[in-house]
């Protein structure tokens, strides 16, 4: 039931806040546009609600060349996509995912595929609700965190899913959204997080027990 409640919450505040920060969002659109060339939105693959792939919108803050499938280097920064990043006004943009119904203000991070092919059964059930801007693990240390951490602090908000759990977030983002500390997941965040998933995979070969008996026999 509260699921319902929550996603007509989403629409009525996400166009709510589209009109009170549209005239922000133009600014930051043309001062983009000056800044450097390209389009004003940054769209990526994500991964949604029961593991469905969407585009996920953000301000764009970085030059076109930059790719961001390259790990041997960290992505570089526009001088205005320096400064939304650091703010988190580059977030604006999944205003409109969370009116597509995509997206939701509160719930698990939304990641690149390639974090839900290398995830287990267990661990695919973060995406049993819709992802949001903001979650549990964001409010639990960020990028301070490991992989395995956020993973399971998304499990948590996923099994104890409720309208108290959601408040609680809101206050405890509106102590951390604001601080740098851990904001920015850079390349080499996500490239280490994407080989701990993999790893979890390996099989450590154990060694057979030593017969001490035929050791000596053979001597």
């Amino acid at each position: 039931m509260y699921k319902y409640f929550k996603r007509l919450v989403d629409i009525v505040l996400a166009i709510i806040c589209l009109l009170v920060f549209i005239i922000p969002m133009i600014i930051i659109a043309i001062a983009i546009k000056l800044d450097s060339k390209g389009p004003v939105f940054f769209k990526q693959d994500r991964t949604g609600k029961d593991g469905k792939i969407f585009k996920l919108y953000k301000f764009r803050s970085m030059p076109v060349e930059n790719d961001v499938r390259d790990f041997s280097k960290e992505d570089q920064h526009t001088k205005v996509g320096a400064f939304i990043r650091k703010t988190s006004l580059d977030e604006l943009g999944q205003l409109i995912n969370i009116a597509k119904g995509e997206m939701s203000f509160i719930g698990p991070r939304p990641w690149i595929p390639e974090y839900y092919e290398n995830m287990n059964e267990e661990q695919r059930h973060r995406c049993d609700v819709l992802p949001g801007i903001t979650g549990l693990a964001q409010c639990k240390g960020r990028n301070n965190i490991t992989i395995n951490e956020k993973i399971n602090y998304d499990l948590e908000y996923v099994k104890n899913f409720s309208f108290k759990q959601d408040i609680k977030i809101i206050f405890l983002t509106i102590k951390t959204v604001f601080g740098e500390d851990g904001a920015d997941a850079g390349k080499s965040t996500i490239q280490n997080e994407l080989e701990c998933l993999k790893n979890q995979y390996q099989v450590v070969e154990v060694a057979e027990p030593v017969d001490d008996a035929k050791v000596l026999k053979n001597a």
